[in-house]
């Protein structure tokens, strides 16, 4: 039974009216004006009954990267905010940071560097739990850049871009497979990495690739369902009926053919189903 930090009493992980969902941001999100990204991030982890962790450990300056978030969720008026401060793998089998886990209504993992974050927090004891409530529905979870980065079970670890897609133009790692079957790449057009991504999908066609812009949240609900907020697009890049690709035949530096591929380009309000593989215009559920 969980118990409210302040009160001591028995308590639901999120308030039955709140639903989870997963939020993957593109980095650069709006943290002084309308701050609707985060809004909807602190509205889905159970607003004024929300109790948050911060996970700075993608930045190289995790106390200041912690602590402005922290900031922000304070003055939104959450519960109860703690950063999880996590400077060292042994940190992730933490019976303390275990036992936050359990209390947390949402998580938050900022920018920085998304290897950073995968070398401290893979297959910890910590992030296998995070992973299993968040899969479950029973909390939120938001990821930006970095923190966005590393939600597939493969992920983008770097690489270049405005090339012609090939495959020394990205270089994969393992992700923290919070949705698996996704891959993502962040600062998107602003950094002009569509081929980048295409790079990425042509040797993983069985993965959605999905481009998420500056100021732009994907956000994926319980129901399979992807809805697009933020001021910018997400791209999703479908190769599960690309009827040809020279990928394995070229050297890494070599342009790729890459036929039959499905592009879809969403703004604000639109919706993707991921079990239709169709997108659709719609209302953002806040």
């Amino acid at each position: 039974m969980l118990v409210d930090l302040e009160t001591k009493q028995p308590r639901n992980p999120v308030p039955q009216s709140t639903k989870t969902a997963i939020l993957v941001i593109g980095g650069a999100e709006d943290k002084v004006h309308g701050k609707e990204i985060l809004h909807t991030f602190w509205n889905r982890s159970g607003g004024t009954e929300s109790v948050l962790a911060i996970i700075p450990s993608a930045s190289r300056e995790p106390t200041i990267i912690g602590e402005r978030y922290q900031r922000i969720f304070e003055e939104m008026g959450s519960k109860y905010i703690k950063v999880l401060d996590i400077r060292d793998r042994v940190q992730g089998e933490d019976p303390q940071f275990q036992a936050y886990v359990e209390e947390c209504t949402g998580i938050f993992l900022t920018g920085g560097d998304q290897l950073r974050l995968c070398g401290l927090l893979s297959e910890t004891s910590l992030m296998n739990r995070i992973r299993q409530r968040v899969q479950q529905g029973e909390i939120t979870l938001a990821g930006t850049s970095a923190g966005a980065a590393v939600m597939g079970y493969h992920m983008i670890a770097g690489g270049s871009s405005g090339e012609a897609p090939n495959r020394a133009l990205v270089d994969m790692a393992m992700g923290l497979g919070i949705i698996p079957e996704v891959i993502v790449d962040q600062h998107f057009h602003n950094r002009n990495r569509m081929a980048r991504l295409m790079s990425a999908i042509s040797g993983y066609p069985d993965r959605l690739g999905i481009g998420i812009d500056e100021d732009t949240c994907a956000m994926f609900e319980s129901d399979g369902q992807l809805q697009v907020i933020g001021c910018g697009t997400v791209t999703i890049v479908d190769a599960r009926d690309m009827s040809y690709t020279n990928q394995a035949g070229v050297t890494a530096s070599e342009p790729l053919s890459l036929h039959n591929l499905k592009v879809h380009i969403l703004s604000y309000g639109d919706i993707y189903s991921l079990k239709k593989h169709q997108p659709k215009a719609g209302i953002i559920s806040s």
